[in-house]
């Protein structure tokens, strides 16, 4: 019985520390990856746009390729939905262009259902490098409550290596 209050005690006081901890953990989170695509940057902006596209390069759609997927609006526009349903790893959710500007901005907000709700905002930009150099930089951006926020500790470590996969995999389709 005593060592049940040992452990008892260790759990509580492992589960009040990380409460302690995420009270000084800041509920915002920004990630922000760069690739340099050798294609001009109005080609390169023009695949991007298209949501649809992710479907070849973004390790989050690439992940369970049986995924149930709807789409509603016109692609590439503002107002396209991508939704999609998938397995444990992919989850559920869905993503809406909110702002597409031919300059290269493409706004994007991402609306997380499962395997957690939240939601996040993302930005891909390009910019000419040169006449067939291209930097297309990717953010995310969002907020975590209280305590949840304690995995922003971690958010931009593992979202950033994911961000980092796909640029890599965009890079990869556009220069074949």
């Amino acid at each position: 019985m005593h060592a049940l209050k040992i452990i008892l005690f260790l759990i509580a006081a492992v589960i009040g520390l990380v409460l302690i901890i995420a009270l000084f953990v800041k509920n915002d989170y920004l990630i922000e990856r760069e690739v340099t695509v050798n294609k001009p940057a109005s080609e390169v902006f023009d695949y991007i746009r298209y949501v649809k596209n992710q479907d070849h390069y973004n390790k989050w759609v690439m992940m369970d390729p049986g995924m149930k997927k709807e789409f509603r609006g016109i692609d590439g526009a503002v107002g396209f939905v991508y939704a999609w349903d998938g397995n444990d790893k992919a989850g559920k959710g869905e993503q809406e262009i909110t702002k597409v500007d031919m300059g290269g901005v493409l706004d994007v907000e991402i609306r997380f259902k499962r395997p957690f709700e939240g939601t996040a905002h993302t930005q891909m930009t390009t910019r000419r490098l040169s006449e067939d150099q291209t930097a297309v930089r990717w953010t995310m951006a969002g907020s975590s409550k209280y305590p949840m926020n304690i995995t922003n500790l971690f958010t931009g470590t593992i979202l950033g290596k994911d961000l980092e996969e796909s640029l890599l995999n965009l890079k990869k389709v556009l220069e074949k």
